[in-house]
């Protein structure tokens, strides 16, 4: 009893059984039909050539639904092969066409009218099927008697005996008229192999047929395949495709036993599996175990390439047959995600590796083609990018056409399809005017038209370089005035070149302390810094008033980016005091030297300002003043000892670009050195009236 292949592909299920097959006697093909039918099988093997479909002005036969059975072909009791087959069930299509004129059909009572009604129906149908690497087409013809000819009905089946497969191969069967009236029916099934059938009797070479079996390997898979080493066999591993013949990818003759590796992303779904003994006319055994493999899905992805076919058409190249639909879409200069187009492409499945047509008129950088899989974008490709260069700042038009030549005009834009007339504030509204009088001057490019509307590609070039010249007016502008401040820090510049600049005020306490005051200044001169003392200028001092200098002093020294340095002493301690106390209205005669007491009225109101932070800093002789002397005002800004805290001294003074740490230790230490001698002079018991300098009540603490 034959088996239906639906009900043995049941039957193995996850765990398969054994099954018996029919046993056909004799290599020759056979056809039958149903009771009532006539048919006949042509000799040999046929071209198979399906055409176009044509259009069935009366009623003709054509098959409608395909099955298979499995049976065994046998040439002795133990030389049989697997063989598929076909059962093809066919149908009465169409209907027969009535005269224009229906009096004249009533009148029709003649053989002219009556004969063909009461004819009978004869079909030439193909069957084609392919089973790597074995492909082959056949022809039949069926002749249907009038008693069962009625539109619409089944009128029975024709049994075809039958297509020789190896065991686990995939098969593929066609079936269709000649000539075509409507679309070719298909079938695809994998067949199972001898562990799943009641043959290896029957089929010598089941007991003898190496049997791949595949396993994980990491992220990679192992072929083992189990052969006696003096066993000799074929391994050919190939991409089984629906649309085309199957593609060898890797061919070798082996003796085993072997273990290969397959790298994981090399696994397509269609990667398939066939091994067989190198023996002439050996079974040939195929297994695809890839085909739901999540990691095959994803390489087949990867390994998918849209193409550009000149001058408008495209191919989707791909190892395996994808479940994938293609659109038109429109990609923006500024990003963002490929917008949709009217007309899309046809809403259907992708055939791979085939040429298909843009229904455009022009090509265009930003129009682009997206492929989807279950409503997931996949893969996307602007195909004119070649050949017309990179994405250009266009401007997309619409034009939708209406019944009663009613029309309306929109840009595509992020936001969506923006009216040209409109008060929104878009680019393309701000530019509707414009853009409506570009597109009837002829500047945009047509790039599709038809009854339903049309696509225009409209240049913003034009527009864009009216914003460019601002832009470029803004950039000469201010390169100009940055010329200007160049300029103006040329001086800055080459002062800093020769050291910052330090303007120093100290009280002239007594002889001694101005002897130390000048050490320390001729001591900084060699770091390099440039120091501007009233030592050094009593005939300026003398001249411009002690006032007049230091505001002049000051003034220069900040503008160049130095820094003010206040040396306290016990007077200067004095007078920072009187003049908290008094105010500026102190009354106070002063030296015509002395400089600090002078500077006390613009020194003063920057540190309650808080302005002195960055512009001051102090320092105090740790033999001679306590720290806990200095009024608190000034610690605003760091307050130094000497010569204990010299090297932080020399950093606060010479501000960015410190020298390495090794360096400033070593120039501290030459400060101290040349400061030691005068220092000697002047040390004297903490708190001893100083001669000179008449000391108020609060020197030693207080603010």
């Amino acid at each position: 009893m034959p088996v239906p292949w639906f009900l043995l592909s049941l039957a193995l299920g996850r765990s398969p059984v054994v099954l018996s097959l029919e046993r056909l006697a004799g290599p020759q093909d056979t056809v039958r039909c149903s009771p009532g039918l006539s048919c006949h099988l042509w000799d040999g093997d046929v071209l198979c050539l399906p055409g176009s479909i044509v259009s069935a002005p009366e009623p003709v036969l054509v098959p409608t639904h395909l099955q298979t059975e499995l049976v065994l072909r046998c040439h002795q009791e133990t030389d049989c092969e697997l063989c598929v087959r076909v059962v093809i069930h066919l149908t009465v299509h169409g209907h027969w066409e009535k005269p224009e004129d229906e009096e004249q059909f009533e009148r029709a009572a003649d053989l002219e009218f009556e004969e063909p009604r009461n004819a009978s129906l004869q079909a030439q149908v193909m069957l084609s099927f392919q089973a790597y690497p074995t492909a082959r087409c056949v022809l039949l013809e069926v002749q249907v008697p009038a008693a069962l000819v009625q539109p619409g009905q089944s009128v029975g089946s024709v049994v075809f005996d039958c297509f020789e497969a190896a065991l686990g191969a995939e098969v593929r069967i066609w079936s269709y008229t000649q000539p075509r009236y409507q679309k070719e029916l298909n079938f695809t099934q994998q067949l199972p192999d001898c562990r799943g059938l009641e043959v290896r009797d029957s089929i010598q070479s089941c007991q003898a047929l190496p049997w791949p079996n595949v396993s994980a390997d990491g992220d990679d898979v192992r072929l083992v395949l189990e052969v006696s080493e003096e066993r000799h066999f074929g391994l050919s591993l190939y991409w089984n495709q629906v649309q085309g013949p199957m593609k060898p990818w890797w061919h070798r003759n082996l003796t085993g036993p072997q273990t290969i590796t397959l790298n994981h992303t090399d696994l397509v779904p269609c990667l398939c599996i066939q091994v067989w003994p190198l023996e002439l006319d050996s079974v040939r055994t195929s297994i695809c175990p890839f085909r739901k493999d999540p990691r095959a899905h994803r390489n087949l992805w990867r390994a998918t390439r849209l193409q550009l076919l000149h001058p408008l058409g495209w191919q989707l190249e791909a190892p395996c047959s994808l479940t994938a639909e293609a659109t038109l879409c429109w990609q923006a200069l500024g990003g963002g995600p490929c917008q949709s187009l009217v007309p899309p492409l046809p809403r259907e499945n992708v055939t791979v590796n085939k040429a298909h047509d843009f229904p455009l008129l022009k090509g265009h950088p930003n129009l682009c083609v997206q492929v989807s899989s279950w409503e997931k974008v996949q893969l996307q490709e602007c195909l004119w990018s070649d050949s017309l260069g990179p994405l250009k700042d266009d401007m997309l038009l619409m034009e939708t056409r209406g019944p009663q030549d009613n029309r309306s005009l929109c840009a595509l834009e992020p936001s969506g399809c923006t009216p040209l007339l409109s008060r929104a504030s878009t680019r393309a509204a701000r530019l509707g005017e414009q853009l409506l009088q570009d597109l009837q001057s002829g500047q945009c490019l047509q790039l599709w038209n038809d009854d339903l509307g049309a696509l225009w590609a409209c240049p913003m070039d034009k527009y864009i370089h009216r914003r460019w010249a601002l832009v470029w007016m803004a950039c000469l502008l201010f390169a100009a005035v940055l010329f200007l401040l160049l300029l103006l820090k040329k001086d800055h510049v080459k002062a800093a070149s020769r050291g910052r600049a330090a303007l120093l005020l100290y009280s002239a306490d007594d002889a001694d302390f101005e002897l130390l005051v000048g050490a320390l200044a001729s001591a900084l001169c060699q770091l390099p810094l440039r120091v501007a003392v009233d030592l050094w200028s009593r005939r300026e001092l003398s001249a411009q008033g002690p006032l007049a200098w230091f505001h002049a002093q000051r003034r220069q020294t900040l503008q160049e980016g130095g820094v003010v340095v206040l040396l306290f002493s016990p007077g200067a301690v004095a007078l920072c005091h009187e003049w908290l106390q008094d105010g500026a209205s102190a009354t106070r005669a002063h030296g015509p030297h002395d400089a600090f007491a002078a500077s006390l009225n613009c020194v003063l109101p920057d540190f309650m300002q808080g302005r002195a932070p960055g512009r001051y800093v102090g320092a105090y002789f740790d033999s001679l003043l306590r720290r806990d002397a200095v009024p608190s005002l000034f610690l605003a800004v760091p307050v130094l000892a000497l010569p204990s805290q010299l090297p932080d001294f020399l950093r606060a003074l010479q501000g960015p670009g410190v020298p390495h740490p090794g360096r400033l230790a070593d120039r501290a230490e030459q400060v101290s050195q040349a400061l030691q001698p005068a220092l000697d002079c002047c040390v004297r018991p903490l708190g001893t009236p100083e001669t000179g300098r008449e000391m108020g009540p609060e020197a030693g603490d207080g603010t």
